[in-house]
């Protein structure tokens, strides 16, 4: 180890962004959910609009559930605002395969739900 204090520095650097990233996380999280429920406070919600909400949050439930309980878990533990690390500790995988489990899971996301998304445009 050439320099052990610049390894010190580089350490906490990555811990401080790390850091950063999981609250930028959980606040969008939180906003989310906050104008969620100010939406659902409003006075008269659009009747098309909110049948269109639910068909889509429906749509994007079944997409949930037709993913493997693996891909499932880690894209909910993500959502949620867990890091990698504690990602790895909850699920036994290995840290480094987090990123590409999470990966590879939104891509099954995505596609289940434009599977549905076809699916429906056709009724």
């Amino acid at each position: 180890m050439e320099n052990p204090r610049a390894l010190v520095f580089t350490v906490a650097a990555n811990l401080a962004r790390d850091e950063a990233r999981t609250v930028i996380r959980r606040k969008k999280h939180l906003a989310l959910l906050k104008s969620d429920t100010e939406a659902a406070g409003a006075a008269t919600p659009d009747p098309n609009e909110e049948m269109q909400r639910d068909e889509e949050r429906q749509r994007a439930q079944e997409a949930l559930r037709r993913l493997s309980d693996r891909d499932r878990e880690v894209l909910l533990l993500w959502d949620a605002g867990l890091s990698y690390e504690e990602i790895a500790a909850q699920t036994g995988l290995a840290q480094g395969a987090i990123g590409t489990t999470l990966s590879r899971a939104r891509r099954r996301l995505v596609a289940a739900y434009e599977s549905m998304e076809g699916r429906h445009a056709a009724r």
